[in-house]
């Protein structure tokens, strides 16, 4: 019989499944291109898709879920970190916002892994571009938003006596 916390874990696969559908959409029929940044929160969207996949799976007992949480937990802060970073690069002023930089693609065949990731947290000008926004908050902002609400989900889930979704 499955416990009634893995329902969460597929709430949150499904949850992140949609996320990436949307930014398939943007990307390849809004032509909204994205920016390295929005390429590593992506990596972080996956990463807490396939916890909660095999979570789901797994159906875990008490300890495996709160593992399985604890996973969800740190990449979310991850993700809610990069896209952060991306809202704080929006909101500087035009002076400010540094330069463009190579492309993700052309730094990870230049480039030893480190480096890149190091370049790509430094941000760039076309990171600080804000493309789409919905209610007035653009996409790393809503990214953030989400990537909160998974954080919180997570650490009510690690820290419940029973871990579930409906008590």
């Amino acid at each position: 019989m499955r416990n009634p916390s893995t329902r969460l874990y597929l709430v949150g696969f499904l949850t992140c499944t949609g996320l990436m559908l949307c930014a398939l959409y943007f990307e390849h029929f809004m032509g909204l291109n994205p920016c390295p940044l929005c390429m590593f929160q992506r990596v972080f969207v996956v990463a807490v898709g396939l916890v909660c996949l095999v979570g789901f799976l797994h159906n875990p007992g008490i300890t495996g879920h709160r593992v399985y949480a604890g996973f969800v937990l740190v990449f979310s802060l991850a993700g809610a970190a990069i896209a952060g970073r991306q809202v704080w690069l929006q909101g500087l002023p035009a002076d400010q916002v540094p330069a463009c930089g190579p492309d993700l693609d052309f730094m990870l065949q230049a480039f030893p892994l480190l480096e890149t990731i190091s370049t790509v947290l430094s941000g760039s000008g076309e990171c600080a571009e804000i493309q789409w926004s919905f209610l007035g908050m653009s996409m790393p902002t809503w990214m953030v938003f989400i990537f909160g609400v998974m954080c919180l989900v997570a650490l009510q889930q690690m820290f419940k006596a029973r871990p579930s979704i409906f008590s």
